[in-house]
């Protein structure tokens, strides 16, 4: 009688702690997704570093986060909106167009549930041109063969922004439209005097187009606040000189571009965007070894470019850090 009384003790036991306590304990672990974009490209590693750093520190925070493979900004800017993703990473134009009911939104109109959490790379409206060419600046491309990228492409809607600040229309130049992956060698070529491309630094293509027996140099952009008043998706970027030993530049280059941002919904909780924002603004430097890409990035300007409202929980870091009043 007594082992019959121990053994139904043991079982209650049992049933307190995997019958009540579990459960609970699974309602305390949150379970997020970020969607990133194909597996070769820098958002999927991006993505995961981000996990990692959250994952470290499950038992305080109570949240399993995982990466997903996507087709990039737009599918994750849709799947934040339709709850299917909880974070995703966008480009900063299309987190604007998206915000505001434009382009790819414009039917379907603002998606008002999309937060900013923070900015990561620039990607950089980049213009490569030859020496022979004598284009210092981008008012020089009047009168010069251009590739201004494939109809469709970001470079081209780039390139139209900045010509349309600058006064010059496509009557001013001879403009191709080939896709960034055939500029290096038609510019080593000769066939054309430059192109833009839009990208993160440092960029394979770019490097072939500084490595011909035609001296090239990437050419600075300056002196255009009215480009970021009028499109707010832009912000500052710098090429560093280092990344490209071959170009004729002998400093770092100044320019601007788009960024990848990290984006969530109005709906996620609080606690777990000051979670993921507080582990990766407090690993900074951890963070930035990721991609040599990284390496311009500051915390200041993670908090640039961003045109969606920011989350409540990201802002909370931001003010307990001092990066915002």
């Amino acid at each position: 009688m007594r082992k019959w009384f121990m053994l139904a003790c043991a079982f209650a036991l049992a049933f307190v702690v995997t019958g009540v306590q579990a459960p609970e304990a699974q309602a305390k672990t949150q379970f997020v997704t970020i969607g990133t974009g194909g597996l070769t490209g820098v958002y999927y590693p991006t993505g995961g570093a981000i996990a990692r750093m959250v994952n470290r520190k499950r038992a305080e925070y109570g949240i399993r986060c995982t990466v997903e493979s996507t087709g990039g900004s737009i599918f994750n800017a849709n799947a934040i909106s339709s709850g299917d993703l909880e974070f995703g990473i966008v480009q900063s134009d299309l987190q604007y167009l998206a915000i505001n009911g434009k382009g790819d939104w414009a039917k379907r109109g603002p998606q008002k549930k999309l937060r900013a959490v923070f900015a990561l790379h620039p990607e950089t409206v980049t213009i490569v041109a030859a020496d022979d060419a004598n284009i210092n600046g981008p008012e020089d491309l009047k009168g010069k063969t251009v590739n201004i990228g494939n109809p469709g492409s970001g470079q081209r809607t780039n390139a139209m922004d900045l010509f349309d600040i600058l006064g010059i229309t496509l009557d001013d130049l001879n403009a191709q439209g080939v896709k960034p992956a055939e500029a290096p060698s038609l510019l080593q070529d000769g066939r054309i005097d430059a192109f833009f491309y839009t990208v993160g630094h440092p960029s394979g293509a770019i490097k072939e187009a500084t490595a011909g027996k035609r001296k090239v140099h990437i050419v600075p952009v300056t002196g255009i606040d009215e480009l970021y008043k009028k499109y707010p998706y832009y912000a500052p970027s710098v090429v560093p000189k280092a990344f490209y030993p071959n170009s004729s530049n002998t400093e770092d280059v100044k320019g601007f571009g788009v960024k990848a941002t990290l984006m969530t919904s109005s709906d996620v909780s609080d606690d777990v965007v000051y979670a993921i924002t507080k582990e990766v603004f407090e690993n900074f430097e951890e963070f930035k070894k990721l991609h040599p890409a990284y390496q311009v990035m500051t915390k200041e300007g993670m908090l640039q470019g961003l045109t969606a409202p920011i989350h409540p929980g990201a802002l909370k870091y931001y003010k307990e850090a001092g990066l915002m009043k």
